[in-house]
């Protein structure tokens, strides 16, 4: 496991991503929306909060010489760093940490490799000062859902609309739970 720091962790982040997005969110999302997703979408977003010290803080795991996870940390945000058209209404949630994104290549997927980075992340989230941690999750995600209750996260009743081409709205489910 390492920090994001260099390019070519924020290469593979955004490869993760945009593999775990086209399987995750079929059905939901509008499939030109994620057949249009190349492997690169996400780089300069990953660049960015790395250079800019955005409080976003990257861990890619790797298996051997291959990325095959990746998890996004940091105080709630106030903005979504991917989109000026949605915003997550985290009032009252300013003083927690968030796992502001997190994914693992489809076909790495029930091998445990997300568990060592959910357990990174939330140490070091209660190292950084937090509490409390919460995490968006798409409704129709039920493999998300089920891994992160059995990370010990619930539903507080929150969500956020996520706005997608052709008018489509995705509904994102807060899950919190105690550091």
């Amino acid at each position: 496991m390492v920090d994001a720091c260099r390019e070519e962790h924020f290469r593979a982040m955004s490869m993760i991503h945009a593999r775990a997005w086209k399987v995750c969110y079929r059905g939901a999302v509008p499939d030109d929306f994620l057949d249009a997703i190349g492997d690169d979408h996400w780089l300069d977003v990953f660049r960015a909060n790395y250079e800019t010290q955005s409080g976003v803080k990257g861990l890619l795991l790797y298996r051997g010489d291959v990325p095959v996870a990746c998890l996004n940390y940091c105080r709630a945000r106030k903005d979504n760093f991917n989109s000026a058209e949605c915003k997550f209404p985290n009032e009252g949630y300013e003083d927690w940490g968030e796992l502001a994104s997190f994914y693992t290549l489809p076909e790495e997927q029930g091998k445990g490799y997300g568990s060592i980075l959910m357990e990174e992340a939330l140490d070091r989230l209660k190292a950084d000062g937090f509490a409390n941690c919460f995490v968006f999750v798409l409704r129709e995600n039920e493999g998300a859902r089920r891994f992160y209750a059995r990370h010990g996260f619930a539903w507080d009743g929150t969500f956020a609309e996520v706005p997608f081409p052709h008018d489509t709205v995705c509904v994102d489910l807060r899950y919190t739970r105690a550091l």
